[in-house]
């Protein structure tokens, strides 16, 4: 079992590896394949000053747009830049679209250069960082631009002839067909993107240069053999199931998300056997018409099918589509009408789930079932993402969720997270520097609502628990909250002024150095510290600890509140932590909001109890 599962893990690697360089690129394919439609000579209206696009576009543009996007995602930008740059080694050399070559070089060279950056890493001179950089790229991508040029090219065009003389012999020998044995369960169990967009595009975007259309285009992206189950279970089957195919059929065939009609698959797995046969009749029909597509189709609808049809091809692309459909509806029939009366509306939501699953899985996202790490991030990892990880991690223990939550900055990220949780102003950094991560994006740090989301991703019976937990005491024993940082009945002001009054308070009681006050502001322009419930903990950048003495915190009271946008603060603390020891002021003032509704956090704005105030956040 765990060889098969390994053998799995294999594939959907290698194909996420090649469909994860074609898909950013789609857009480019498409527009490629509608100049190449309307304006070659055998086109819809042919253009002789627009069919120039056609030649540099699939010599050129697409194997450089794949080559960089491998080296990107190797070795972020500086591993792009170099994959384009030996990609145009390898396209110099050849005479043929270079797609194989360049999902080949382009994350080659991207891991070169990756490999040099940590070796010099720590040992670069100050001041010199961007010379070196800039030297170094460039030195190592000429190096392997020309050796892509005299090696690596004349290999991978050897390569590619014998690849396309095997294809030619199984498409002479009328064997095509039997690719659907292989095609129509990948799909189901790896998902598509990985096949289509790493594997039969390039293969059709080769052929289409030299004949103007392919039937690769067609192989996975033909929506017959989902769309026959789809009908079968509208027929066939009984209560939700039924019920829910309509809408399935809507989005498969007119939307082109395949997606949809696997669970129906998954619940009744002998339904492969459906599938296979609509795709090998779909195939075998488009070989007898002579049909193909000049792009891929993305999505796989039948208005993107249609719309990457070439003139005078519509008949033999329907017919193909419409007799895989039927024999696909036909093998259907008769399993959905032997299984209708056994099958139950959870039947349906299982086969969900493991698509779902599935679905993560191919794009190399962590499988929430085990999720070992629950990041809270914001810009500095400090205040905002503090609270926020010590309500989480309280509100998960109450539900017997023993998931470790911590909080970190959005650049240092680890990699074993599996749930990040950052403000939506943040998401977007989040997942770039965590791509593989399930991404929650909240607008509010208190908004405990994730609480039930995260419980429904995560399947508890599955969970690898962790022994670590967090260390939500109270801070004892250390000089961080005086009496003196207390500040009551403040009048209402702007929240920069009460941010600076904060800081002031700050550096008065000696926890920080005055260029503190500005970090503090400065934070406050990229992402807000109001995190919910009546309450702003402003903080500094991440730049600003360097000028923290010892951990800290300071209180101000604001009986009519500070407008934070569209919210008001009525209780503002201003938090200084060294390492990881504001952690534990951080856990006390979460507990303090959790335990109040905004009512209670107005009426202690209010006081002007100066003990009390300072035994409760004391």
């Amino acid at each position: 079992m765990n060889t098969q599962s390994n053998a799995k893990q294999k594939i959907q690697s290698f194909g996420r590896a090649l469909s994860s360089m074609v898909m950013p690129n789609i857009g480019a394919f498409i527009a490629w394949g509608l100049i190449t439609a309307l304006f070659i000579p055998a086109g819809w209206i042919p253009n002789e000053k627009f069919a120039v696009l056609v030649g540099p576009m699939i010599s050129y543009l697409l194997p450089l747009l794949i080559g960089y996007t491998g080296g990107k995602n190797v070795h972020g930008v500086r591993g792009g830049v170099i994959g384009a740059v030996a990609t145009l080694g390898i396209i110099a050399g050849a005479g043929i679209p270079m797609f194989l070559g360049a999902m080949i070089i382009g994350p080659l060279a991207g891991y070169i250069l990756k490999l040099f950056d940590q070796y010099i890493e720590g040992k670069i001179p100050a001041g010199f960082e961007m010379l070196i950089n800039n030297f170094s790229l460039g030195i190592i991508g000429a190096l392997i631009a020309m050796i892509s040029l005299r090696i690596v090219g004349p290999v991978v065009t050897g390569l590619t002839e014998s690849i396309g003389a095997g294809v030619g012999i199984i498409v002479n020998k009328g064997l095509l067909f039997l690719s659907s044995i292989f095609i129509e369960p990948a799909k189901i169990l790896f998902l598509n993107n990985a096949i289509n967009h790493g594997v039969l595009s390039p293969m059709g975007l080769a052929e289409s240069k030299e004949m103007g259309k392919s039937i690769f285009f067609l192989l996975e992206t033909n929506p017959g053999p989902g769309l026959g189950v789809l009908l079968a279970y509208w027929l066939f089957a009984k209560g939700n199931i039924k019920d829910s195919a309509p809408g399935s059929i809507i989005i498969h065939f007119l939307g082109g998300i395949h997606e949809i009609y696997f669970p129906y698959v998954l619940m009744n797995p002998i339904l492969v056997l459906a599938v296979i046969g609509g795709g090998i009749s779909g195939i075998i029909t488009f070989s007898v018409f002579n049909a193909g597509l000049v792009a891929a189709p993305s999505p796989g609808s039948i208005i993107a099918l249609l719309a990457m049809t070439p003139k005078g091809g519509y008949f033999g692309v329907l017919a193909g589509v419409v007799i895989s459909t039927a024999v696909s509806f036909f093998i259907s029939s008769i399993f959905v009408k032997r299984a209708a009366s056994r099958m139950t509306d959870e039947d349906l939501t299982t086969a969900h789930h493991t698509v779902s699953e599935n679905k993560l899985e191919s794009k190399g996202v962590v499988k929430l079932s085990n999720v070992e790490l629950i990041v809270y991030a914001c810009d500095a990892g400090m205040g905002s993402s503090a609270v926020g990880a010590s309500m989480l991690g309280k509100k998960l223990k109450e539900r017997n969720i023993n998931i470790l939550v911590k909080n970190y900055a959005i650049n240092e990220i680890p990699k074993n997270a599996g749930i990040v949780v950052s403000h939506e102003q943040l998401t977007a950094r989040a997942k770039s520097n965590s791509p593989n991560a399930y991404h929650i994006s909240i607008t509010d740090f208190l908004d405990m609502s994730i609480v039930d989301k995260i419980e429904n991703l995560v399947d508890e019976r599955k969970i690898k628990t962790s022994d670590n937990s967090q260390n939500n005491d109270i801070i004892k024993g250390k000089d961080s909250f005086n009496r003196t940082g207390i500040l009551l009945d403040l009048p209402t002001e702007t929240k920069e002024k009460a941010i600076r009054r904060a800081g002031e308070l700050l550096v008065s009681n000696e926890y920080v150095e005055s260029q503190y006050v500005q970090s503090m502001l400065n934070r406050e322009i990229d992402v807000t510290t109001y995190i919910g419930n009546g309450l702003a903990i402003p903080h500094c950048q991440k730049d600003g600890k360097a000028y923290i003495k010892k951990s800290g915190v300071v209180v101000l009271l604001y009986p009519d509140g500070v407008d934070f946008g569209e919210e008001k603060a009525y209780i503002i603390c201003g938090i200084a932590g060294i390492g990881d020891e504001h952690m534990d002021i951080i856990a006390n003032l979460a507990n303090i909001v959790d335990s109040y509704d905004i009512d209670k956090i107005k009426e202690i704005a209010k006081s002007k109890d100066l003990e009390y105030i300072y035994r409760l956040f004391k």
